[in-house]
């Protein structure tokens, strides 16, 4: 198979770290990655951890930013983001069931401690995680710019205060009336 990245080398026969199958660039060193294979050893290795805390340099990762192509079935793949935190995203074939990971990639995946992950970051479940937490994340940088960073987190503690009081819609109700104490609108 020819590389669907660099379009350059050959997708030679190889295993990531010596534990599971992959297809590997003679030319841009990325991996191609089948999800029955991954997930055949992760069953396998049930117990296999991957080692925490490893740093690595993010210039070591070439993204690809363009459309990649499957280097099987010669589909569009799509493109997925790993996690809230960070921005980087992997290609993923849903008609073969493929992953495509640029060189670093597969460094940046075991440094987010997802590794031991790779079938769920493809999921709909996964992503659409990510989305509530980045939606979550924006929100709080609105109400942090809009209100303070004091005001914001005394806020909040009011917020989880009033939620834990078996009365809140009666303590929110005096609150946001105008005039608690008047029978008029």
């Amino acid at each position: 198979m020819k590389c669907t990245s660099c379009n350059n080398g050959i997708l030679a026969p190889s295993f990531i770290e010596g534990l599971f199958r992959a297809h590997t660039c003679t030319s841009c060193s990325g991996n191609w990655v089948l999800i029955e294979d991954y997930v055949a050893w992760r069953e396998r290795n049930a117990d296999y951890e991957f080692a925490e805390h490893i740093t690595f340099e993010e210039a070591e990762i070439l993204e690809s930013k363009k459309a990649l192509i499957c280097p099987v079935s010669r589909t569009i793949m799509r493109k997925f983001r790993i996690s809230a935190a960070n921005e980087h995203r992997i290609d993923y074939s849903t008609s073969v069931g493929g992953i495509w990971l640029d060189k670093g990639e597969w460094e940046l995946l075991k440094s987010e401690g997802l590794a031991g992950s790779l079938n769920a970051v493809v999921t709909q479940h996964w992503q659409n995680k990510i989305r509530q937490e980045s939606t979550k994340e924006n929100f709080s940088a609105i109400y942090k710019d809009k209100f303070g960073e004091e005001i914001y987190s005394q806020i909040k503690q009011m917020r989880e205060w009033l939620n834990e009081q078996p009365q809140k819609a009666d303590l929110r109700a005096y609150l946001v009336a105008e005039d608690p104490y008047s029978a008029e609108k």
